[in-house]
Parts: structure tokens; sequence; C-alpha cells
């Protein structure tokens, strides 16, 4: 009759993977209870974590520019500046640093990769310095929107602790394949740590297949990004090696650190032996787990191999002869020629006359010219 009939309720429960899930319950049925009770427990295994740390290195970032603009102080150590009204914080001339920012003296100072100096003087802290250093407002401003993008969404979803070893073993995968590959010039930027986290967002993204909704989309979508900023890297003067050495080691530790477990794994703890035959019994997939294995060793094995050839000068140019055309395509419009450019002064007088290694040659009307200032009239002049 219907006096005794009880409503059907629909309960629905939110994924973050997107799509919802309908539960149809009896209100009045204990299992109904406690089945949304278990929902409600499993959900909070997906909960959101309080990003911190991504703002953070932003902030440690912009500081380590604010403190580098200051070290290299440009009406001291240079001929000319970019907006003198800035005093010490001015930019080097256009035509030795395009991107607004401090002269290359400067950067190696700081700590930018030098392979010449963490081969010979043993100085192997640059591999990880030279991610918090940047070569411009332009380089800096670029790198801090792609991580704060990209980077506050992971570590919403898997907290400061991974997405903060991710970020910093990204770096340091990427400055090892930049130093095999490019050892005659400085290396600065977060790129190598920002294409970590892309790689480790592709990566999450195939080892917890089974949670996400609309996954072609959301596959074809991250490959179209990855795509695109790995082909600005042909472009001259940016180091692709480092940005390719930063998405391979982050897409390996992806597997590792940023492994789901299935729904109904967390709900068979709290149910009875009756319902918990029905639901998945093993807290990750068989692929999950072989992907987590082999990425594991992969990783280990390319950061160690990797510094044990740097660490004995190999460069990978000599076993791969057009491996460099993954950082610089040449065309009509420019040239990718990474060889180190150096010139010969000779002063006489008031005039200091200068000589480039491709030839080029220059006289500035200079008193006592110091060294960084000789510097940087040499980047001008040999560019």
């Amino acid at each position: 009759m219907a006096g005794n009939h009880q409503p059907e309720v629909q309960i629905r429960v939110n994924s973050k993977r997107g799509g919802n899930v309908i539960h149809p319950l009896n209100a009045g049925s204990p299992e109904g209870l406690e089945r949304n009770e278990i929902e409600y427990r499993e959900m909070k295994q997906f909960k959101k974590w309080v990003p911190w740390l991504i703002p953070a290195f932003v902030v440690a970032n912009m500081v380590m520019f604010i403190v580098t603009m200051y070290v290299n102080d440009c009406p001291k150590n240079s001929v000319s500046c970019v907006a003198d009204s800035l005093g010490r914080f001015a930019f080097q001339p256009f035509k030795e640093n395009p991107l607004l920012g401090p002269s290359a003296t400067t950067l190696d100072k700081m700590g930018a990769l030098d392979v010449s100096k963490v081969v010979d003087k043993h100085q192997g802290w640059r591999l990880i310095t030279c991610m918090w250093l940047h070569g411009g407002v332009f380089h800096l401003l670029a790198n801090m929107l792609g991580l704060v993008v990209i980077g506050i969404r992971l570590e919403q979803e898997f907290g400061f602790v991974l997405i903060g070893l991710l970020y910093v073993i990204s770096g340091f995968g990427g400055s090892l394949l930049s130093a095999l590959f490019i050892q005659s010039n400085i290396s600065v930027g977060a790129s190598s740590a920002l294409f970590g986290l892309l790689g480790a967002m592709l990566s999450e993204l195939i080892t917890n297949w089974t949670i996400y909704a609309n996954k072609v989309a959301a596959l074809v979508t991250l490959l179209l990004v990855i795509v695109i900023n790995l082909a600005v890297g042909i472009l001259p003067n940016v180091d692709n090696f480092a940005h390719l050495g930063g998405f391979i080691t982050g897409f390996l530790i992806g597997f590792v650190f940023l492994i789901r477990p299935q729904f109904g794994w967390v709900s068979q703890r709290y149910t009875t032996r009756e319902y918990s035959a029905t639901l998945t019994k093993s807290k990750f997939k068989t692929y999950q787990r072989v992907l987590w294995v082999i990425s594991l060793m992969l990783v280990i094995l390319w950061l160690v191999l990797a510094l044990v050839m740097l660490l004995r000068g190999v460069d990978l140019n000599d076993h791969c002869s057009w491996c460099h055309y993954m950082s610089c395509v040449p065309t009509s419009r420019w040239r990718c020629n990474s060889q180190p450019l150096s010139c010969t002064s000779d002063q006489r007088g008031n005039q200091l006359f200068l000589t480039c290694s491709n030839n080029k040659t220059r006289t500035y009307d200079l008193v006592n010219a110091t060294a960084s200032q000789i510097q940087g009239l040499c980047s001008q002049l040999c560019r």
C-alpha cells in the first residue's frame, strides 16, 4: 500500500576526477547509512591540500632575482644600462641581455650552472642553485606564471612533500642533461623543474587512468601543452636540454609519487564482509604496480648514470652528432652557434680596443676599464 511505501532517495557523491556517481539508497536502511559513511571516508582520501610551498617557491625565485640585480650593480660595472633610474637595480644593455636582467658574470657569481666549475672545481651545488636564478624579468615572469598554474594544482592534489621533492629532483635531472650537452655556456632558470611538473602531470594521468572522466580529452590537451612548450625550446638561447631532462625525470617520478588507490579500496576497510566481497580487494591495479617499479628503477639509473658521466667529463655531443638540433634548429633568421666567444683587449691611453673571437673589432672611449666592463662590452660586441 501507498502508506507503507518508503521513498527511494538518491545520494550524489562528487568525485574530483569528474563525473558523478549516483547511489540509490533506502532512506530507512542501516546498510544505506553505512554505505554513505563509507563513501564519505573514501572521498577523504582525495581531499584537497592548502597550497603554500609552490607560492613560497615563487617568492623565493623573486627574492633571488632582486638579490642578483643588487649584486649586479650595472651602473658600477657597465658602461651603459637600461632603466638607469633604478640605480644599482638597473638592467644590462639589451645587446648584452635582451631579457632585462643581470650580466652573465653576475649569474655565474650567484651560482649559475657552469660545467667546468662543477667538474674541475667540484662545485656540484650549482646543479641545484641554477634552478633559483633567472636571466631576466621576462624569463622570471614566464617561469613563475607556469609554476603557479601547474604547481598549485598539483600541490592541492598531492601535498607539499611530494610536489616539493618532485620539483627539486626534476630540476636536478634537467641540470644534469643540460650539463652533458651544453658545456660552453652557463645555464639558469626554473624551467627544468617546471617541465618536471608537466611530465608528472602526464604520468599521473596515465597511472590513475581508471579514476578519470573525459580521459582522452585530458590526455590530448596535456600532450598539446607539452609539445608546444618543448617546441619553443628549439629557438636560440633556450636550453631545451634542461627542459627535456626535467620532463623525463618528472615523468618517471610521477609514476612513483602520484599513484592513487582505486575507488572502493578504502570502502572495504570499513564495511561488512558481505559488502566487501563486491568491492575491489587490491589497493592498486597491477599496471600501477608495474609502472611504479619500472619507473623507480629507471629514474635512479638515469640520475646516477648521468651524474657519473658528468663528473667524468663526458660530452654527449661527441656520441650524438644530431642531438644539438633538439635544443636549437638553425634557420635563415638565426644561428645556433653555442661556442663561447671571447675578446682580446688593448688599453691605449683613453681608448679601449676590443677584438672578438669572431673577428669583430671596436674602439671605446674608456679609461682604466674594469674586468666586468670589458666582459660586458665583449658580450655586446660578439653578438
